[in-house]
């Protein structure tokens, strides 16, 4: 399976955070944004990673990134001219996803739980046709919406219903079949001129082949567009670290403990001095482990 970061978009509600830098490179307390998509996927236990930017921003990720060597993955980087949907996202990884199944997570979206790797890889390992994951929400209309009956299965998914038929909101994490691409070129613009994701979840239910996880209690997701929860989501990773002594989404912890890095890699890390709490939290496992 391959994985792509949706990481394009204006970031306009972030404005003026925004004016001068991306927004899925702004900080979530002591790490870029999009960290924490990034170890989503290398939880799912995917490796090959195309990050989707706008033209303006693709240098400062991939100076930011690099080809992903000192995180055991390899990242490829493709420009999003316009933001017109995330459907959008298969149009322009079309030729990166090839025949593979793909996982898509949107580069604001930030997930937290004990049990979270048990379920990626179960919807990782067990795709037939679609994954997605819903979260209990007060907003409901602000969202996707998706509707279960009394067995879990998926009755309806709505894109910002002004009578949510549920609570659940279909989080920025999608997994799919290689059918994806296909199924993508049939989807029309909405009335918003973009290529609804709902709209290719439709697709899927309409075959019936589309299943949900739900993060229930003991889970966290946020989905960072707005001041307010850039600083929530600052403010619960501070807090898990400092109560619970480890770094939340470390890319090179991941890879360590999937045993992804190179011996040369890891050398490297052990001879640099650290000069701030995350470098040296990674000299520390490295040095504790070996």
């Amino acid at each position: 399976m391959k994985g792509i970061v949706l990481a394009g978009g204006l970031g306009s509600r972030l404005s003026p955070l925004t004016d001068g830098v991306s927004k899925q490179l702004l900080p979530v307390y002591d790490k870029p944004m999009i960290y924490y998509p990034i170890s989503v996927l290398m939880m799912s236990g995917i490796r090959d990673i195309l990050i989707i930017t706008s033209p303006e921003d693709q240098n400062n990720y991939i100076r930011c990134l690099g080809n992903g060597e000192r995180f055991g993955v390899k990242l490829t980087y493709k420009i999003q001219e316009k933001p017109e949907g995330l459907a959008q996202a298969f149009h322009i990884g079309e030729r990166f996803i090839e025949n593979e199944k793909v996982c898509l997570i949107l580069g604001d979206n930030i997930f937290w739980g004990d049990s979270l790797q048990e379920k990626l890889i179960k919807a990782k390992e067990n795709i037939n046709g679609a994954t997605v994951f819903g979260y209990s929400v007060n907003n409901p209309v602000d969202f996707g919406v998706v509707e279960f009956d009394s067995s879990h299965k998926v009755v309806s998914i709505e894109e910002k219903p002004k009578n949510p038929k549920s609570n659940f909101a279909v989080t920025g994490l999608y997994f799919y079949d290689n059918k994806v691409c296909n199924l993508s070129k049939k989807i029309k613009p909405s009335k918003r001129n973009e290529l609804e994701i709902t709209s290719l979840n439709n697709l899927y239910l309409r075959d019936k082949r589309i299943n949900a996880e739900l993060l229930g209690r003991g889970y966290a997701w946020f989905d960072c567009g707005t001041t307010e929860s850039l600083l929530s989501a600052s403010y619960f990773i501070e807090g898990i670290q400092k109560r619970q002594n480890f770094i939340v989404a470390c890319l090179e912890e991941i890879a360590y403990h999937n045993n992804w890095l190179s011996d040369h890699v890891i050398q490297q890390y052990k001879n640099i001095k650290p000069k701030n709490a995350y470098q040296s939290y990674v000299k520390k496992l490295f040095y504790k482990e070996i």
